[in-house]
């Protein structure tokens, strides 16, 4: 992939944003939600048999653990500038109008770090079959794509 580093999980600057976010909300927020509902679950008697508390420690527990997760994550950045890419290609963290031949049917993508990749919104993980066959190619250029659905025919109609 043009303009990453083997070294690391490439990102974009705005995913790079949105991960220091969420662990800054998750440390700060959610953390004190969680250690509230343990000190009022604690407060409702016998831990033993005290299935709010239960709960809670198990929900603080899921908590530190996507914390651990996303700073690993962190660590492991690589912010991948679109910039630097060829403006006629898409590259990662551009977009691109890509046409699929089968339907007809025309879709805004963005080629982004697995980590970003939210097909609903377009965002592609740049490991996934379709944004590989697509990366790094100019407009007009039509690629085929083995899917769980069948061969695509996609085109690049238009890089943003």
């Amino acid at each position: 992939m043009a303009g990453t580093s083997g070294d690391g999980e490439p990102i974009t600057a705005q995913g790079l944003q949105a991960l220091r976010a969420e662990i800054g909300q998750l440390e700060t927020v959610a953390r004190r939600e969680v250690a509230a509902r343990i000190l009022t679950a604690r407060g409702h008697g016998d831990l033993k048999e005290n299935a709010e508390y239960h709960a809670a420690k198990e929900d603080q527990a899921h908590l530190e653990t996507r914390i651990m997760r996303l700073r690993q994550r962190l660590r492991n950045a690589v912010v991948v500038d679109a910039a630097d890419a060829d403006g006629a290609l898409f590259a990662f963290g551009r977009s691109a109008e890509v046409r699929d031949e089968g339907t007809g049917e025309v879709q805004t993508w963005t080629i982004v770090g697995a980590a970003e990749a939210d097909r609903a919104r377009g965002r592609l993980s740049a490991e996934s079959p379709v944004a590989r066959a697509l990366l790094d190619q100019p407009v007009g250029a039509a690629v085929q794509v083995d899917t769980p659905r069948g061969t695509r025919r996609l085109t690049i109609v238009r890089v943003l």
